[in-house]
């Protein structure tokens, strides 16, 4: 009889080996930013950063249903507020935008 498998918090746990199915674009473009031995790394942080997003989202939802939708004047400044630090000098390189790079 195998062992039932633990449960792991996202992000958590030990690295697993599986097969996924992507699209050759996106395998040639995480290459040429973090090469071949960088690939799962980058891909493990991908999966947890959706997670998050999804986490949120359903956040947000529940949120909504309780309180109503968010005000349209809390939306503008939150992305007036979002483009400011987007656009902080610290942030920019010769690329532009630096986004969170996986390690």
């Amino acid at each position: 009889m195998s062992m039932p498998e633990r449960e792991f918090a996202p992000g958590d746990g030990p690295a697993a080996k599986v097969s996924v199915s992507l699209r050759a674009g996106n395998i040639q473009a995480v290459k040429a930013r973090v090469g071949a031995r960088g690939f799962s790394a980058y891909v493990d942080a991908a999966v947890e950063r959706q997670i998050e997003r999804d986490l949120l989202e359903e956040a947000l939802q529940a949120n909504e249903a309780t309180a109503g939708p968010i005000p349209q004047s809390l939306r503008d400044e939150a992305a007036e507020l979002f483009r400011s630090v987007k656009s902080a000098p610290e942030l920019q390189g010769e690329n532009g935008w630096r986004a969170h790079e996986a390690s």
